[in-house]
This record gives structure tokens, C-alpha cells and sequence, in this order.
């Protein structure tokens, strides 16, 4: 194949990959067939084949795609926010607002496509998401930023975990809802991670006797 054949491929891929994206995010699994898919893609009913070998590889790697899109924002507010605290606190909304431009994450972090959602836990692009908070929390660790006493490792990953329930929690029950909690979180995150107050050093000045 040439350079430009793979060229081709690679642009037909995406471009089914794309049209994958929006029509399970929009009608689910059961409702979109691989035809739906290829004409939203221009292209023949038969192309997404010479891709994907079924409807459900290709609506996995559409939710590979479209999750690895959102987790792509969060990387970048963790390595562009210099805040110590401030990339702690809007990482959650950062990801909560990019779903709203990434409709099969969405569906599947709703609950609206249970047999997919473990799938979410899986992804390398989480992965990377758990590795960078690791990073900098080892950084800001070094700098006397965080807690000395704590696994950096253990507490990044678990905090990713516990934001992507979150997520799911904020797509599931509403923003109305879970929003006037969002303070709380917060201080669950800062407990854990914010270094430890020194101890009062100050003497009560006893009376002579």
C-alpha cells in the first residue's frame, strides 16, 4: 500500500470513527447499525468492515476515542495549571465540562450503556490521567506542597477513581443536585493531600507564684 493509500485509510478510519461516536452517543448501541454509521461517514455500507471487525469493535474503539478526548483536557489542565491548588479543585469540572462535547463518554459514564461502562476503568488514556496526577503530586510532594506522609501513587490514583465516579454521579443525579456538595468534596481532597498545620509552638505565661 502507498503513502497515500494509508493516508486515505487512516482519514476513512477517522472519519468513521467520528460518525461512530456521534450516532452511538446519540441513539446507543441497539438502535445504530454499522449502515447508520457509514452513511453519516459518506462512505460505503461495507467500509467500517475493512476497519473494525464488528459493530461492537467499533463501538469500543469509538468510546476508546471519545474517552481518550476527555481525558486529553484533563492532562492538559494538569500540566498548564502552575496553581498548586487550583489544578486540584477545577480538575473535576474540567472533565465534567468536556463531556458535554464528547456525547459517547457521556452515554456511557450516565449508565446509559451498563455492559460498556467498566470499560471506562480499562483505558489507557485513564491510565495517563492517573499517571500525570501521580507526577505532579509527587512534584508539589518534593516542594513541601503535599503531605510528606502520604503515597503519592496510592492517593493519585485513587483520586482519579473517585473523580470518575463523580462524573458519573454528576451525569446520573444532575448538577442541581450534586453541586451544592462540591465544597465538601473538595475539603475530602485537601484533607488528604494538603500538608499537615505545624503544631502551636506558643507558651502559656504562667503567674509567678
Amino acid at each position: 500500500m502507498t503513502s497515500k493509500d494509508g493516508g486515505k485509510g487512516a482519514r476513512t478510519r477517522g472519519a468513521v470513527l467520528r460518525a461512530a461516536v456521534e450516532r452511538f452517543g446519540r441513539d446507543g448501541y441497539r438502535a445504530t447499525s454499522v449502515a447508520d454509521i457509514a452513511r453519516d461517514a459518506g462512505v460505503g455500507g461495507t467500509v467500517p468492515y475493512a476497519y473494525f471487525t464488528s459493530k461492537a469493535d467499533l463501538f469500543l474503539a469509538a468510546l476508546d476515542d471519545d474517552t481518550a478526548g476527555v481525558m486529553t483536557e484533563g492532562l492538559a489542565h494538569i500540566t498548564d495549571d502552575p496553581d498548586d491548588r487550583s489544578w486540584r479543585q477545577n480538575l473535576v469540572f474540567t472533565l465534567v465540562e468536556a463531556l458535554e462535547t464528547h456525547p459517547l463518554a457521556k452515554r456511557v459514564l450516565a449508565g446509559l450503556e451498563p455492559d460498556a461502562t467498566d470499560r471506562v476503568i480499562e483505558l489507557p488514556a485513564l491510565a495517563e490521567l492517573s499517571k500525570a496526577v501521580v507526577e505532579r503530586l509527587r512534584t508539589e510532594q518534593a516542594a513541601g506542597k503535599v503531605r510528606p506522609d502520604i503515597d503519592a501513587r496510592a492517593i493519585g490514583n485513587g483520586a482519579v477513581v473517585i473523580i470518575i465516579s463523580l462524573m458519573m454521579s454528576v451525569l446520573q443525579f444532575g448538577g442541581d443536585r450534586t453541586r451544592p456538595h462540591s465544597r465538601d468534596v473538595l475539603a475530602v481532597f485537601e484533607a488528604a493531600i494538603d500538608p499537615l498545620p505545624a503544631p502551636s509552638t506558643r507558651r502559656t505565661d504562667r503567674p509567678d507564684p
